[in-house]
């Protein structure tokens, strides 16, 4: 039995077995099994892989992980709404509103420049 390289859920690169789709055919619960005591198993077709059988509690560790609550959501979105409304943001935003197309231009080629 071959072995894939994975990221976990902690984000360490741990291998896990593969198998071929005719076995997970022929022997689903010892696979099942097998992806649950590891964490995941990888499901090849012609030695190539094509899906990841995971346990559940994997599964839950990966997406909570990736999805942001919404009270971090929440308070990144206070920590920015509070830098637009200190008294020289404020300015920036009146100064933008009330410039010209020329000095819009000006300041457009000067922040092109600090770029490079």
């Amino acid at each position: 039995m071959s072995t894939l390289t994975f990221r976990n859920s902690h984000g360490e690169l741990v291998d896990i077995p593969t198998v071929a789709a005719t076995r997970l055919k022929n022997e689903f619960g010892a696979v099942l099994e097998q992806a649950v005591r590891g964490g995941a198993v990888a499901i090849t077709r012609h030695d190539t892989p094509r899906a990841v059988l995971m346990s559940y509690e994997e599964f839950q560790a990966l997406i909570k992980d990736r999805t942001p609550s919404l009270n971090d959501l929440g308070a990144e979105y206070d920590v920015l709404l509070s830098r637009m409304q200190t008294p020289a943001a404020r300015k920036s935003m009146a100064d933008a509103f009330n410039a010209t197309p020329a000095e819009l231009g000006r300041a457009a080629v000067k922040a092109a420049r600090k770029r490079r």
